[in-house]
């Protein structure tokens, strides 16, 4: 399924790294970094999930929440938390449906073998429950940086 900007975003029943549940609804009226990224612990997610942790507080002033998304279990997500002193929630989708509702699985190649995998994207949410912004392709070490800047864009408009 291909998400499209100003469409309504796919909404989701989910269970956080604590067992909390959570869903699209419990972000009304405030904008929402929705990022998924492929593995807790590998290079590139640490560095993204970090940049994220370290822009958290101006996010907040901006009225922004950030959930990360990955089929990881509870458990890996708490210990990446733990370990990188992450300050936001990270949804756990092993069964990948809102990975899927979203889009992002998708065949990847990689040393010339094709397999399905998360393909790293955010998408930011306005306070009405719209796509307002897509990022594919994110390279993980200015992303944040990136995300910041448009959301300071689409809030000035």
């Amino acid at each position: 399924m291909e998400i499209k900007l100003n469409a309504k975003a796919p909404n989701f029943d989910a269970t956080l790294q604590d067992g909390r549940k959570v869903s699209l609804k419990d972000y009304a009226g405030k904008w929402l970094i929705l990022y998924f990224y492929p593995k807790d612990n590998t290079s590139g997610c640490t560095t993204e999930a970090c940049n994220f942790r370290d822009e958290k507080v101006t996010f907040e002033e901006m009225d922004a929440e950030i959930l990360g998304v990955s089929a990881d279990n509870a458990k890996s997500h708490l210990g990446f938390i733990e370990k990188n002193n992450l300050n936001f929630d990270l949804i756990t989708d092993p069964d990948k449906e809102i990975i899927q509702a979203y889009g992002v699985w998708r065949e990847k190649t990689m040393c010339g073998r094709t397999s399905m995998a998360i393909a790293r994207t955010t998408f930011i949410i306005d306070p009405n429950g719209k796509i307002a912004a897509i990022f594919e392709n994110v390279k993980a070490a200015k992303h944040s940086e990136e995300v910041k800047e448009k959301l300071k864009e689409l809030q000035s408009k």
